[in-house]
Order: C-alpha cells, then structure tokens, then sequence
C-alpha cells in the first residue's frame, strides 16, 4: 500500500501539531514499530523532495537542524531540493523518522567550461574539469536557470550534486550556480571525484578522465594515506585550479557508506552491471541480488547500466544485499492544467489524466525563486486548480490507471492550451483511445499502428462539452518498451 505522508505532513502543519513520534529503536532492522509498520535502523542515501524538516526517500526524517559537510554547509536552512544526503537514523513504513546525522558533499565543484540545454525536451550537457555532467528535467537548479547558464557557460561556477554512471560521467540531481567571482562557502576552490589513471608517483599527478591532478601538496583527508593512491581507485579530491592543473590540497578514497548490518536505502544509476552474477554498483556501493530480492515497478530482466532505481537491504561486509529493487526511471509525461485537487488522498486530476503524489514526488517551479525552500505541506498548498505542470512518472495500475509523480515543474502557461501525453495505451476503440484512466476522442485523426500496450505520444484538448479529442494523429514510439515488471 501507497504510503501518505504528504497529506499527513499538510494537515500537522495546518493543526500547528508536531510529527507523531517515530517508533522507537529496536537496533537492528526490521522490529515491529509501535504503530504496527516495521522499523529501520540505518542509513538512508538519496536526493532531497522535500523539507520539513527532510524528505529523502520518500520519508520525512525530523531532524536537529545540523549539517555535516566539508563543502561549507553546516545547517538544514542551507540545503536545497536535489542535493544527495547520507542519513544516519531510524525510519518506519508510515514514512516518518528521525535522522541522528545528515551529512553532504559535493560530487563536483569548479568554473563551468561548456553547457548545452534544450529548452523544449529539458535536456543537456554541463562540462567542468573535464567531466562530463548530463542534465534532464528532473535535475533541481538553484542561482540560476538552465537557459541562463548555457547561455554564458564560462560566466558561472556550479556545485553539483549527481551519480556517477557507467562511463564515468555523471547524472546531475542539483546544480547550484553562482556568477564567476562569487565563490561558494568553501576553503577548496574545486572538487572533483572519479577513478584514478596515470598515476606518477615520480611526478606526484593523476588524472581523473583525462583532467591532470597535482598532488605535491596534497594531504590524505581522514584515515586516507597517499602511500595508497592507486590507478582504478575512485577518490576525492579539493583543491585549486593552476590553469589546466588540479592542485590537490585534500584527498581521499571512497569510504564504506555503510555499518556491517546496517538497514539500508539508496537511490541512483545503476553502473558496472554483472547479469551473471547479480551485481552492480550505485553510489560507489557494490549491490548484490539473491533469490530473495524483490522487485517493484521493473523486472529482474529490465536491469541494466544507466537505469534510475532504489533499493532496500542489508548491508554485509561491505556489500548491499539486496531486499527490494524499485525501478523509478519516468516512462510516462504529461503536459496539462490541474482540475481537481483530493488533499486527503494526495491526488490531482491534470487534464484529465489522475495524478498520485508520494513522498518520493519532486515539486518545483521553472525557476529559483525565493520560495526554494518552502516545506513540503507549502510545496502541495502552492498546487492551485488552473495551474499548468508538466508532470514525469511511472503509469501504475493493473490497467495502467494512474500517473504516479516523480517530478512536478509548474510552468508559466501552455501557450496554445492543448495538453501532451506520453504513456501506454490502455483500450483503443472505434472513435476513441484510452491511456491510463483518460478516453480521448479520435476526432478526425488516426490511431493507425497503435496497440493496447504500446507507449505513444498525444496532443489533446477540452472540448466545450467536456470531452476529449485529439488534435493531431497518435504517435507510436517504436523504441519505447511497453513491458512491466
């Protein structure tokens, strides 16, 4: 069952009442809560939907208001949507829990050198010290927009927040942009992380895909010795740039995220995929699958590099076995205007098409205003009826029924009024098709080629008696995968 605490959320700040308390530490995983859900003690790593106090993973951890972070940030009132959290603390299945410590760093940091974004697909490329960065719309910018960016790349320093992938490059969750001059606060100019090559111990450089690292001056930063840089290993690094050179002032190795038999959830792109032996990494977190592991919203067969999951386990000895595997990769969009709004049962209709939010749900606007950083309970209340959203996340439903919400952008207008879809065909009738729960008339276009199952693009409009048409032929994308696990 879906859990609610969004809508618990609203109603406990509307009544002035403090989250309900989180059921009480067993220890290990898996004791009963007082309130009947199973319990988690552990560790919980992934992007921020929410705040407060903390949504990551689609649970409200209550929190102290601290930080720990060597990349100048100290306090909750710092953090922004999209930034990836470590969380240290307990969690229950009603979605509430207590974080005992939060801890963030930066992925990459530096002067950015080149930037592409396509405005109309919500997609690019950001480049800094050599590494590539992939952006979509679902990537939270903060200090300025996307268009803004890309339209004077070498004007800005960017902080990122992302996943590594398989090639080495990176899947951006949050981009923070500050103007060239205006530095974070950080002792360390740069930041860059990756898989060492062309290690000199001579010459004391490596590089990082291909960008030069000077490690003269470098000290290892916690318990990391130099004496153990190796090629293949994946490291930190801060430190300042000397033209095309990293000089590297800190260093340090990738550290076990988690405690042997810890609870653990983590979210990411997956990355060195082994189907004949049921591993694969994410986060820099070996993951390992067994006959128990279950899987929600993908197949066991859908795995592979470069696709968005979560996943639940135990961590031993140094590997995430495998409990759950939940796919949260968007395979359905939708452009339309809100025309309902159920707070109770934390749904909306868009345009005809119902929309379920979770506390996985990222609600954000197409800008950086000063609202960034409402609460969750002010990010639903903003939602009003007549607001136009493009809306990405997975059909649900044993009949493809619902649109359950990844992300939420609110944008300024449709211009022409007519909505978008792109999801599964549900029934396709003499004069009509049906995709999730919404029938569109066929008006005088074809449904040539489409199919129930197969994933298509449609325009559509509100007819002034209240129905549905389409305004242009069903597109059937061939490439799509119309499977569910």
């Amino acid at each position: 069952m879906k859990r609610k605490p969004l809508a618990i959320a609203v109603k406990l700040i509307m009544t002035g009442s403090l989250v309900g308390a989180i059921a009480a530490c067993g220890g290990g995983g898996g004791s009963g809560s007082s309130s009947g859900g199973g319990s988690s003690s552990g560790s919980s790593v992934g992007a921020v939907s929410g705040f407060g106090s903390v949504y990551v993973n689609g649970t409200r951890f209550e929190t102290d208001g601290s930080v720990v972070s060597n990349d100048g940030l100290s306090r909750e009132d710092q953090l922004e949507k999209g930034m990836i959290l470590k969380i240290d603390g307990d969690w229950d299945d009603r979605g509430e829990g207590r974080a005992d410590q939060i801890t963030y760093d930066d992925t990459l940091r530096g002067p950015v050198s080149a930037m592409t974004w396509d405005e109309l697909a919500s997609t690019g490329t950001l480049t800094l010290l050599g590494q590539t960065v992939t952006l979509d719309s679902k990537t939270v910018f903060r200090g300025a927009t996307p268009t803004v960016i890309a339209g004077n790349p070498t004007g800005y320093r960017v902080r990122i927040s992302g996943w590594r992938m398989d090639d080495g490059s990176f899947r951006a969750s949050y981009v923070g942009a500050r103007a060239l001059g205006d530095d974070f606060d950080d002792v360390n100019e740069v930041e860059i992380e990756g898989v060492v090559a062309n290690l000199d111990a001579s010459a004391e450089t490596f590089t990082i895909n291909g960008f030069l690292i000077n490690y003269t001056s470098a000290v290892g930063d916690d318990d990391f010795s130099l004496d153990d840089l190796a090629n293949d290993i994946v490291v930190e690094v801060e430190g300042f740039l000397d033209g095309t050179t990293i000089i590297a002032e800190e260093i340090d190795d990738e550290d076990d995220l988690f405690d042997n038999d810890d609870d653990v959830e983590i979210s990411g792109t997956i990355y060195d995929f082994d189907a004949a032996s049921g591993r694969f990494s994410l986060n820099g977190v070996r993951v390992q699958i067994n006959g128990d592991t279950e899987f929600d919203d993908l197949g066991a067969d859908s795995l592979a590099d470069g696709l968005f999951v979560k996943v639940e386990g135990e961590a031993v000895n140094g590997v995430l076995v495998a409990e759950e595997i939940e796919g949260r990769e968007s395979d359905a969009e939708l452009d339309g205007r809100i025309e309902s709004i159920d707070l109770d049962n934390e749904s909306m209709i868009v345009s005809g098409v119902r929309v379920q939010l979770t506390g996985n749900t990222l609600i954000d606007d197409d800008d950086s205003g000063e609202d960034s950083r409402r609460s969750r309970a002010q990010d639903i209340e903003s939602l009003q009826v007549g607001d136009y959203l493009e809306v990405e996340g997975r059909q649900q439903g044993t009949e493809g029924g619902f649109l359950e919400a990844i992300s939420i952008e609110r944008e300024d207008s449709d211009e022409d009024g007519d909505f978008e879809l792109e999801a599964r065909v549900t029934v396709i009738g003499t004069d009509s098709i049906t995709i999730m729960n919404l029938e569109v008339l066929r008006s005088n276009f074809s449904l040539s080629g489409a199919q129930v199952g197969d994933e298509v693009e449609i325009g559509y409009r509100l007819t002034t008696g209240g129905q549905y048409e389409l305004t242009g032929n069903v597109e059937v994308d061939s490439s799509g995968d119309s499977s569910e696990g």
